[in-house]
């Protein structure tokens, strides 16, 4: 029982938060559309808001990571999942009313320069979905280094496309910005594929070099 109550106050946390922001948001809001005994919230929590926002954002965080894996499965076209990502970020942003976008960036914006707690637990999360894109990307074949930073560069694009996409109404920067992204990942993939092409034809042409005669 008090388990799920505990869970139900960061579910609704986590909804409110990216919906209206964290500073928009009440404990007293929370805990009614929770339905949950008022000081149940500090019974849980008792640093208060602070600390349920920072585990409220590392619950978030876990749950999106998954989405990673769902699109970037093993043995699938990174570009093409690439592109379905984004693709399915839009769809789902247009059937919610350009309101279910990234659970962490409203927060991030808001926080990270006045409460450390909240901007470690954003950052442990971002450097999460970067890790997780990572590790995709190098079983493409890229290095730990290229694909890190590719993977950057992608969820940086994501989280552009989503603030200029919920301004505008419309999915249209999400749809460019995967095809932006997914031709990153075809040129990292294309200059790996050249670079082991050299390699190899180098190596061919130092064993012919030192055959006997």
């Amino acid at each position: 029982m008090a388990a799920a109550t505990k869970q139900r106050i960061v579910e609704r946390s986590a909804e409110l938060f990216m919906r209206q922001g964290y500073a928009s948001t009440g404990v007293k809001q929370i805990v009614a559309e929770a339905s949950a005994p008022f000081g149940s919230l500090y019974h849980f929590f008792p640093a208060g808001k602070e600390q349920l926002g920072a585990e409220t954002i590392r619950w978030s965080g876990a749950r999106y990571a998954q989405l990673i894996d769902v699109f970037f499965v093993a043995g699938a076209d990174p570009v093409a999942a690439t592109r379905a990502f984004f693709a399915a970020a839009g769809e789902t942003l247009r059937e919610t009313g350009y309101v279910d976008a990234c659970p962490i960036a409203t927060v991030a914006l808001e926080v990270s320069s006045t409460s450390e707690p909240m901007r470690e637990a954003c950052a442990e999360v971002f450097e999460s979905w970067i890790g997780l894109t990572q590790a995709r990307l190098v079983e493409s074949g890229l290095t730990a280094a290229a694909a890190r930073a590719l993977a950057i560069s992608i969820l940086a694009s994501l989280e552009g496309a989503f603030v200029l996409a919920r301004a505008l109404r419309s999915t249209e920067p999400l749809l460019a910005a995967g095809e932006d992204a997914a031709a990153a990942v075809r040129s990292a993939l294309s200059r790996r594929s050249r670079r082991a092409q050299l390699k190899a034809r180098s190596a061919a042409a130092q064993r012919g070099g030192s055959r006997p005669r």
